[in-house]
């Protein structure tokens, strides 16, 4: 800083105000509408981006890893290791969308020939993942799709984080560190990694061989199998509990947990009992419910979950406003108001499917719904106001809501 001196810095600001209507007064009269900063958020953050599947690859005998690079003059934008992508689908005639997890590497979307990133993809279980056993088993090389990216909050942020991370991760939970292993072993990322990984079995460990090559040749990731179901595994067993977790950490920790809502609830209990801080703990967002009836605050359950065993798939009629126009739609109390708005083929954007992203948010003008208070992203002042996040909010019974026009 200059210091020009006590009555010189008292009374700048007038020289100030006189450099500015000298500017004014030379300056062109043409109107200038170009908006850098818009500029540069557009870069980073486009509204859409078309991409082509060109590879896809077994991670796993139930999982499937797809590459998808830029088509036309779409550039890929810039993420960080442990966001996610948002896919637009057409599955039976209704238009919807999906978030999943980038599991490649930042630097690989920067690389100057064939920029790419890949999504790995887990084959769901009959009633389960209606979008990701569409993807498994139809898409292939040379489909195209438009994706919106990138999303979420699970990335290391070293004003934050300590320099040792411990990922918690279950099923395909494990796509994130694997994008943050390979972002440490390019030397782009500088943290140290381990990864403790649950599964069931040793038939279906999603990347095992890719993270293994990794941890080879990196020694700042780590990479641990914690099986459950075979006694005769020889290594960890079990869960990922609090005296394992402590067995693999050094003290000053930052906790990343990434996986299936169950493995979620018995991973907070364990750091619980291990008296981690909040703040050295991050949680990718759960995703909505599979069986709302089981979510805690259901129709009055208590703090300990108790199905509600009254009948929960019930049809009502959700009156969807839009401007000066209104329809009425058919909706389910056992789905998220998003899935009866897809279906009425309404648009209304969602991106993380899990409530906490906000692309999806709606004003509540009638009727009773259910938010489920875990993974529950709105603001203090939606609350107070009734605004819903679509995604994630399920109707009691008939009800009236407001969506913004698209």
């Amino acid at each position: 800083m200059k210091i020009n001196g006590f009555l010189k810095d008292v009374t700048g600001s007038s020289r100030v105000v006189k450099a500015r209507r000298n500017l004014i007064n030379n300056a062109s009269d043409q109107n200038n509408y170009r908006d850098p900063i818009k500029e540069l958020a557009h870069e980073l953050h486009p509204e859409a981006t078309h991409v082509v599947i060109t590879k896809a690859e077994d991670a796993s005998p139930t999982t499937r890893t797809f590459t998808f690079e830029p088509t036309g003059n779409d550039v890929l934008p810039p993420f960080q290791a442990g966001q996610y992508c948002s896919i637009e689908l057409d599955i039976d005639d209704v238009h919807t969308t999906r978030p999943y997890s980038i599991s490649s590497a930042p630097y690989q979307a920067r690389q100057k020939d064939h920029p790419f990133f890949t999504l790995t993809i887990r084959n769901g279980r009959p009633g389960q993942g209606f979008a990701s056993s569409f993807l498994y088993a139809n898409a292939k090389v040379g489909d195209t799709f438009t994706c919106h990216l990138p999303f979420g909050h699970f990335h290391v942020e070293p004003l934050r984080d300590a320099k040792h991370i411990v990922g918690l991760a279950g099923g395909s939970g494990i796509t994130p560190f694997y994008s943050m292993a390979q972002e440490i072993a390019h030397g782009t990322l500088d943290v140290d990694l381990t990864i403790l990984y649950g599964s069931q079995n040793t038939k279906d460990i999603i990347l095992e061989k890719e993270l293994t090559a990794i941890e080879k040749a990196c020694p700042r990731v780590r990479f641990i199998n914690v099986i459950s179901n075979e006694p005769d595994y020889p290594g960890e067993k079990g869960f990922l509990s609090a005296d394992l977790i402590q067995k693999y950490s050094k003290g000053d920790d930052t906790y990343f947990v990434c996986g299936p809502l169950p493995m979620y609830n018995f991973v907070s209990g364990e750091l619980k009992k291990l008296n981690i801080p909040e703040r050295r703990i991050r949680m990718e967002v759960f995703g909505a419910p599979r069986d709302v009836t089981k979510a805690i605050g259901y129709h009055g359950n208590s703090t300990v979950a108790e199905p509600y065993h009254g009948k929960a798939d019930q049809k009502v009629k959700l009156t969807v406003v839009r401007g000066i126009q209104e329809d009425v739609i058919e909706a389910s109390t056992a789905e998220p108001i998003a899935v009866a708005l897809e279906r009425a083929g309404i648009p209304n954007n969602t991106r993380c499917r899990s409530g906490a992203c906000g692309y999806c948010r709606c004003q509540l003008l009638e009727g009773e719904v259910f938010v489920p208070e875990a993974g529950d992203g709105r603001r203090y002042a939606d609350k107070m106001f009734g605004y819903v996040h679509a995604c994630s909010t399920w109707p009691l019974g008939d009800a009236k809501i407001k969506v913004p026009i698209l």
